[in-house]
């Protein structure tokens, strides 16, 4: 790969130059490149050091930092020339959307036979989208996950409900005895037209706790797209702050703020710029003991849905494990475990972390495919 080492002072090469630089760190793991949280940070550190000026500097400070290994040099080069375009010196904060065709773009009909080819042609490419659906995002290929990035809005996600004291007027039910009275009255005692009314709803909070340990690295990306879908669909009026997402890995950290962003590469990246335990261990015990301490007893667990997005791979006690989930269960209106390797043909619960959460848990689903997630969504929504 050739790379220009002209230098450029082009003010859309710096502008956001943090932002730009993370996104690039993302990609760099999408495609394959374990990328960890501390290596973007020396990546960070460096081209602050070298400055943005010179782009040689800027790729080569890179490949010292990012790259773990020989394996990793070509995958990096064709990264760099892909998110970086070449042509103009000016980095891309956010790859383009894959364009599909519109339907006024496929070949007219205008005699016999052509219909039908159209019609293939649409066919195939549903075909098309429908494999990927059921594909496991972490043997995507780049382009691939950036056609299933754009497929993540199909998911319409409805934060689950809970009845309240209070009752709302409805069109059948309860009798309302006072409104049909006061109804009555206002008619100087003639009857008047029954009214009904039934308890009323609220939306449940949803708690979502994802695992971004080196196990989970390859569906980490589309575990947080999904996490961003369930925030913006909870976002909206009286549902605002229903949902709230962590990660937990070797440490706890609280992700809501990044999710609650409308664009879900920038959401992304904040998450990036806040997680500093990406693709380490695991302790989820430990983690779950701190979640329960600080934000269970606050009631952020008490009544909620909460989904655990992990393999079960556990580094810590999984006595420990088995004990906090437990608890969970107690506090918790339905806990629902998700394991990217459980819809997978020949799959066994053999891990230990795995064995131990299986009694506490409601709902033990895999979470390896849009596919799956779409089912992830209508369990949520019938929580």
């Amino acid at each position: 790969m050739t790379v220009s080492t002209g230098s450029t002072t082009d003010a859309g090469w710096v502008r956001g130059a943090d932002e730009v630089l993370l996104g690039f760190t993302r990609a760099l793991r999408a495609a394959g490149v374990p990328v960890t949280q501390d290596r973007s940070h020396g990546f960070l550190e460096a081209v602050a050091l070298l400055g943005l000026a010179d782009r040689r500097a800027t790729y080569d400070a890179g490949r010292a930092t990012l790259c773990a290994g020989p394996d990793d040099l070509e995958r990096y080069g064709q990264v760099f020339e892909a998110y970086f375009n070449a042509r103009d010196g000016l980095p891309r904060s956010r790859p383009a959307p894959p364009t599909v065709p519109a339907f006024s773009d496929l070949p007219e009909t205008d005699g016999e036979g052509e219909g039908e080819e159209s019609e293939e042609v649409v066919r195939a490419r549903a075909s098309a989208a429908e494999v990927l659906r059921h594909r496991d995002v972490a043997r995507l290929s780049p382009a691939e996950r950036q056609r299933l990035a754009g497929m993540f809005a199909t998911l319409r996600p409805r934060p689950p409900v809970r009845r309240t004291a209070r009752h709302q007027p409805w069109r059948r039910g309860q009798v309302d005895a006072s409104r049909t009275l006061r109804s009555s009255l206002r008619r100087m005692g003639e009857p008047a037209e029954i009214s009904w009314r039934r308890r009323g709803v609220r939306p449940r909070r949803l708690v979502l706790l994802v695992d971004v340990s080196g196990s989970m690295s390859g569906y980490a990306d589309a575990l947080l797209r999904l996490a961003h879908r369930f925030t913006v669909a909870g976002a909206t009026g009286r549902r605002r702050g229903v949902v709230e997402t962590f990660t937990v890995g070797t440490r706890l950290t609280h992700l809501t703020r990044a999710m609650r962003l409308r664009d879900p590469d920038r959401a992304l990246v904040a998450a990036g710029e806040t997680v500093p335990d990406w693709s380490g261990g695991t302790r989820l015990g430990e983690t779950l003991k701190i979640f329960l301490d600080r934000w269970g007893q606050r009631g952020m667990a008490r009544g909620a849905v909460v989904v655990v997005f992990s393999d079960g791979w556990e580094r810590g006690d999984p006595a420990l494990l088995a004990e906090q989930v437990e608890r969970l269960h107690r506090v918790a209106h339905r806990v629902v475990w998700v394991n990217p390797h459980r819809g997978k043909a020949g799959y066994e619960p053999v891990q230990q972390g795995v064995l131990a959460v299986l009694p506490h848990v409601d709902d033990f689903l895999a979470g390896h495919s849009l596919a799956t997630y779409a089912d992830l969504v209508e369990v949520v929504s019938r929580a």
